[in-house]
């Protein structure tokens, strides 16, 4: 009797570079790829709508790589223990394969699973496809997690030649198990196939009408935005990857989030290009350093790695009007308002401005780090629990490596030093276009007859600044060192 293996697709969406399609074929006469739709097991986090509007043509790209080689893409919907031993039962299946996801949820999850299943005489094997090390592997020479990035990066490095070569796709995949057809249909009474379309990925208004213009979710994406990068922008990346007006980045976070393509592959692209390109593979090392830092404190997701952080004085009630001028890009900063409204027409921002307009959010505005964690969670399609904790507690002066909390990003100095022709503020700030480059960041200094000169109305055509910087600045700084002063009288106490 043929053998059948479940391959159970998560956040490792391809099939180059997948160990545990690899691990299945070489076990194993059939395959049953199935994909579980059960976002309530992704709580509090379960993913926001940018990434269900990847995901959805994620998964439809995935089922078309499947079909060309001979297999499918099973959709069920549920509890993914529970689809898993239905599963099971329908294919006489006797052993499930699955690429690790490492948020806390995902890890309660899958422990449960695997000894659910083995308890059942399954065979489960789970596997590393989405990082270079698995969060364990770098560690201090006491054996403790690193809290410091160039540490740990320094400890990783030395151990990159070690990195396997990426496998290629396979050319033919096995059949089906028997009594399951190879086109679209119910596997059984009990548990029906979902049509991706029933999942409700996809926004009900549409929002997201501009995201197809920028972005195609999928493997062949990811490797067409790969080669497109390391042939035209990676030799420059060192210099341009701040200037938000260039296009200097590679973008392929979302699809590294979604295991579109394998961090290898970049890797290995870095590798095989001439040029220098430790800036990039650093960036690589930041998104290790992110999941290593949630893996050994899952708390950070929602709380401050640095205790002193807990007692911070946030803005409470959070006023709406300050909370929707910064979610909509009406903060009358343009650097601020142009990232802002990328975000939400795009589903991306630059990196520099995400650390610009989370600074002005968490500094200026003095709301709290969460908050902004939030927003960008159901806004950006390469939305990562790791990295945008990371990121978030970063900027706002409470995570590890942290920026000191007396470092305030001046959006206007910024915009100055980073889009000194403007380029960036005039597309997503149409509104200011005219403006000349001396006033163009920080409108409120211009003399009136530039203003009028320019089509600007401060207060009509675009707002009056939300808050004054360097009032705002100043009142950062004394509630730090307030909380500065607290600490270290607990401390000595």
């Amino acid at each position: 009797m043929a053998s059948t293996a479940i391959l159970w697709f998560r956040r490792d969406l391809r099939l180059s570079d997948n160990p545990a399609l690899i691990a299945a074929l070489d076990s194993y006469d059939r395959l049953l790829p199935v994909y579980i739709h059960a976002p309530g097991e992704d709580a509090p986090w379960s993913p926001g709508a940018a990434s269900n509007w990847w995901l959805h043509h994620s998964l439809r790209a995935l089922d078309v790589s499947l079909r060309e080689r001979g297999s499918r893409l099973l959709l069920l919907s549920g509890d993914s223990l529970a689809c898993l031993q239905a599963l099971i039962a329908t294919s006489t299946a006797s052993a499930v394969f699955w690429n690790r996801c490492y948020e806390p949820v995902s890890i309660a999850r899958d422990s449960r699973i695997k000894q659910q299943l083995r308890a059942q005489g399954i065979r489960c094997e789970s596997h590393n496809s989405g990082l270079l090390f698995e969060p364990w592997q770098i560690k201090t020479t006491t054996d403790q997690p690193f809290r410091v990035f160039s540490a740990f990066w320094r400890r990783a490095t030395a151990r990159l030649a070690d990195i396997p070569t990426p496998t290629p796709a396979p050319g033919i995949l096995p059949p089906l198990p028997d009594g399951i057809s190879s086109t679209d249909g119910r596997l059984s009474q009990s548990l029906p196939e979902q049509p991706l379309d029933a999942l409700g990925l996809l926004p009900r208004i549409g929002w997201d009408a501009a995201f197809s213009d920028s972005w195609q979710p999928g493997a062949a994406g990811a490797q067409a935005r790969l080669r497109r990068f390391f042939d035209q922008g990676a030799h420059d990346y060192a210099v341009v990857r701040d200037q938000p007006s260039v296009a200097g980045t590679s973008k392929l976070s979302a699809h590294l989030h979604f295991g579109e393509i394998s961090p290898r592959d970049l890797l290995q692209a870095a590798n095989a290009t001439a040029g220098d390109h430790e800036a990039f593979v650093r960036e690589l090392g930041w998104r290790e350093f992110s999941t290593h830092l949630l893996f050994h404190f899952p708390q950070t997701a929602e709380l401050p790695l640095n205790p002193m952080f807990d007692d911070f004085p946030w803005r409470d009630p959070i006023p709406p009007v300050l909370l929707q001028a910064w979610q909509r890009g009406q903060t009358g900063i343009p650097l601020i308002d142009a990232g802002m409204r990328e975000l939400w027409h795009s589903g991306w921002m630059h990196n520099r401005v995400r650390m610009i307009v989370a600074s002005f959010l968490t500094k200026n505005l003095r709301i709290p780090w969460q908050t902004g964690a939030r927003w960008f969670w159901d806004t950006l399609v390469d939305a990562d629990l790791a990295n945008n904790t990371q990121g978030w507690q970063w900027t706002a002066g409470s995570g590890a490596d942290a920026a000191p909390y007396f470092r305030i990003f001046n959006p206007v100095r910024q915009g100055e030093r980073f889009d000194p022709e403007g380029g960036y503020v005039r597309h997503w700030c149409p509104e200011l276009a005219r403006l000349p480059n001396r006033y163009l960041h920080a409108p409120w200094t211009a003399p009136v007859g530039i203003l009028q000169q320019s089509g600007v109305t401060l207060g009509l055509s675009y707002p009056h600044p939300l808050v004054d910087l360097a009032d705002t600045r100043r009142e950062a700084l004394a509630f730090w060192q307030q909380l500065r002063d607290t600490d270290s009288r607990a401390n000595v106490g």
